[in-house]
């Protein structure tokens, strides 16, 4: 049986596990500094920027989605930004992916959102192809810039 829950504070150490295998994944495991501490902070604090997910096969959680509001000035509408979705190699093959992103499709009409996006990396095939049979179309023509780090620092101080 498979279900889709809100994560609870007391689990901030699995999403931390499970963003680790991520960037292990996406051979980005370099980037990651965050503690549980952070994830418990930032997803589950006071003012949280961020919501989590657990996707469960039996009970087990074997993947997660971590998703937060945005705003379109042209529709004046907010949507779904989802940050992360990852399901553990042994959990794949049975429709978990697809149930997160239904359930993020659903969440966002509840929420009278216009649209649910995420980014996906250009070589992850295996992806590209899941989401286009989820109905996904890539936005070619919008390129995304990050000033991060040091060049924040810099651009902050003028």
């Amino acid at each position: 049986m498979i279900d889709i829950r809100c994560a609870t504070p007391e689990e901030a150490p699995l999403i931390l596990g499970f963003i680790r295998e991520l960037a292990e994944y996406e051979r980005l495991q370099h980037e990651v500094v965050a503690t549980a501490e952070d994830v418990r902070r930032t997803l589950f604090g006071a003012h949280p920027y961020a919501h989590a997910l657990l996707a469960c096969l039996d009970g087990e959680p074997v993947g997660y989605a971590i998703y937060f509001y945005n705003y379109s000035t042209f529709l004046c509408r907010p949507g779904i930004y989802v940050e992360d979705v990852f399901v553990r190699p042994g959990g794949r093959g049975h429709g978990i992916g697809r149930r997160v992103f239904e359930h993020l499709a659903r969440l966002a009409l509840e929420q009278h959102c216009g649209r649910l996006e995420w980014a996906v990396l250009d070589w992850n095939e295996t992806a590209i192809h899941f989401y286009r049979r989820l109905g996904a179309t890539p936005n070619d023509e919008w390129t995304t810039y990050r000033v991060a780090g040091s060049a924040l620092e810099r651009l902050a101080a003028g």
